[in-house]
């Protein structure tokens, strides 16, 4: 999953060219939703072989939970895409990955306990790494800002899942969230590029790998991993996300990182390690529910 995620930096910043953001969100997420539909149909034709949900379809919870976990995926995708029109692939797949160190520091402010001594080393780390890669790719640009907002975004995405994940059954949820982000986007997009909403022909490849791989399986593989997995531990696993994103940067648009940048990139990856050991704790005791079932 997380390789999948970080060659979409290089794919949305080569779709950045020929679509704008608003538009390249919203046929993402309308593909990953017609998508799922195939899953959807057949796990409602076979339902009856399992126990049902607590919620279901109709339940007011799912689609609330799914609603607001759609506005804080619509935020952290919005901002990632805006952020690669001016920014380098592999230099924002680094700043979003402060993501990692943001969810500890999250939690406690949420949980109102002090900060661990861990994640105070941490924090100047992943400052030190940033400045690392801002001074390998020249003065700090408006696309670092926005990669910067968007792990804000998605850290508060990560913690919300967390509480919200054991609560319904997977493919539901998965579903309702991609809805909402595409509904959303349909929104923006029209207010924003009403005469740009038809994609050219060279982009319908790239959506189509967008829509169904990196974002209907990611998504619902993220909302069944999260049962089990806490917020801490899941942002450990997204620290191997710029690594990976640095490499499909290199493979398909060719673009390299110097000595500092990889000096930077590595003391942010650190951070992170040291930000999830900060954040460990015991782990929160959830009901099981089916990995995948629908009412």
């Amino acid at each position: 999953m997380t390789c999948l995620w970080g060659s979409t930096f290089a794919v949305v910043k080569t779709l950045g060219e020929l679509l704008p953001p608003p538009v390249l969100i919203a046929w993402r997420f309308l593909i990953a939703a017609v998508a799922l539909l195939p899953l959807v149909a057949w796990t409602r034709r076979n339902a009856g072989r399992a126990p049902r949900a607590p919620d279901g379809w109709r339940g007011r919870s799912l689609w609330r939970d799914g609603a607001l976990l759609g506005a804080w995926l619509i935020a952290g995708y919005g901002t990632q895409t805006i952020a690669l029109q001016t920014t380098t692939a592999n230099r924002a797949a680094f700043f979003t990955a402060l993501s990692v160190v943001l969810v500890p520091v999250w939690l406690v402010f949420a949980q109102r306990r002090r900060m661990p001594a861990l994640l105070w080393t941490a924090l100047p780390l992943a400052v030190l790494g940033l400045a690392l890669l801002s001074w390998e790719g020249g003065a700090l640009v408006s696309g670092d800002v926005w990669a910067l907002a968007c792990a804000v975004t998605y850290a508060g995405f990560i913690v919300t899942l967390e509480r919200m994940a054991h609560r319904h059954a997977a493919l539901p949820f998965t579903l309702v969230q991609v809805l909402s982000v595409t509904v959303l986007a349909w929104v923006w997009a029209a207010i924003a590029a009403p005469g740009q909403l038809w994609p050219p022909a060279g982009a319908w490849g790239p959506l189509l790998y967008l829509g169904v791989i990196a974002t209907a399986a990611t998504t619902l593989m993220q909302t069944v991993g999260q049962r089990t997995v806490s917020a801490a531990g899941a942002s450990l696993i997204y620290a191997l996300e710029p690594v990976t994103a640095t490499l499909f940067s290199f493979v398909l648009i060719g673009e390299q990182v110097g000595l500092r940048g990889a000096l930077g990139g590595l003391l942010v990856v650190a951070a992170t390690v040291l930000s999830q050991r900060a954040g460990e704790g015991p782990p929160e005791a959830h009901p099981e529910a089916p990995a995948v079932q629908v009412q």
